[in-house]
């Protein structure tokens, strides 16, 4: 019999963690595993059939499920998976660090393994001594499932003209910084640039606003088919205030398009050589990188970036396989 992982997932949109899962469970490891996916308030231990051999917990960590994870690891192995928390949340979001931080260290002291998607949100947990060095991994997103790596890599080459087309998109919610980046798109010639902003969410009423007087922007609602987005798009703008990981960073990079993100997080290493770097919350220096584009050598750039994505879904997978053999020996 085939050992049974329950992941539990409190996200039932398309994006972030439920699109992770299902990329995930859905993946050749299912031969090896039994994957279920249900969330916390449908879940209980004591009334499953078959007992689960890992349970991977992929909620936000708060106070209120402190208890809830002592409970999960009382009837199986645990697995904490931080899709959320960040240097950058820290920084937007945090006003009582040191509440923040105890929380965070109870939580994951309960667990037998926690998870990183980045290297930069592992060193943030170090440098704040949140977890044990031992437990902690990382485990990179990578692209597949939903939108098949095959699918992008398969765009053909764009060369850029001018205007020069930008593109964004995501929820439409604080986090992302879409309404930094429409300030920036207002301080350049719409003779130059164009940006296609494409997304749905909270936030969508006064990022309107911010777009109405601005010919060179259009909002297009949700992005259906990535790739043909993508293709449209000369660069790719993402101006989020913090993020573990990015999914859209990687998309962006297997269809072989240079990108402009903040200075944060998992930025750095995701961005590398094949784009440019800015500060967070910085509508003036988005401007002028975004400025400095044409003078940039982009088709170089979105050819290494596609290069570099190459072999990542099969190390995605053969590092959760590695994690998974070694909690459950």
């Amino acid at each position: 019999m085939k050992p049974l992982v329950i992941h539990l997932i409190g996200d039932k949109l398309t994006g972030g963690s439920n699109l992770y899962v299902k990329r995930l469970v859905t993946s050749s490891l299912n031969k090896k595993y039994d994957f279920i996916i249900s969330r916390l308030n449908e879940f209980k231990v004591s009334r499953q059939s078959r007992q689960p051999d890992l349970i991977v917990f992929h909620y936000p960590c708060t106070w209120q499920y402190l208890i809830k994870l002592i409970a999960l690891k009382h009837h199986s192995k645990l697995v904490i998976l931080d899709h959320h928390y960040c240097q950058g949340f820290e920084q937007d979001q945090v006003s009582i660090l040191w509440r923040f931080h105890l929380m965070l260290k109870l939580a994951y002291s309960i667990a037998d393994r926690v998870i990183c998607v980045s290297y930069a949100q592992k060193q943030w947990m170090l440098s704040r001594k949140l977890v044990n060095p031992d437990k902690v991994k990382v485990i990179q997103v990578s692209v597949s499932g939903a939108v098949k790596i095959e699918d992008l890599l398969k765009i053909p080459e764009k060369c850029p003209q001018k205007p020069l087309i930008l593109g964004a998109y995501g929820r439409f919610a604080h986090q992302k910084g879409f309404d930094i980046l429409l300030k920036a798109i207002a301080l350049l010639p719409a003779t130059d640039f164009f940006l296609y902003l494409g997304g749905y969410g909270f936030e969508a009423d006064s990022l309107e606003k911010l777009a109405r007087n601005l010919p060179h922007v259009k909002l297009i609602g949700a992005v259906t088919d990535i790739p043909a987005f993508l293709a449209l798009c000369d660069v790719i703008v993402i101006p989020s205030r913090w993020e573990t990981g990015s999914i859209v960073c990687l998309e962006a990079k297997a269809a072989g398009k240079p990108i402009i993100a903040s200075n944060i997080d998992a930025f750095s290493e995701l961005v590398g050589s094949y784009g440019l770097l800015v500060p967070p919350n910085d509508v003036e220096q988005l401007a002028q990188a975004i400025a400095s584009l044409p003078e940039k050598n982009l088709t170089h750039w979105g050819q290494a970036a596609r290069q570099s994505i190459i072999g990542s879904w099969q190390k995605f997978l053969s590092d959760w396989e590695n994690l998974l053999e070694e909690v459950l020996q």
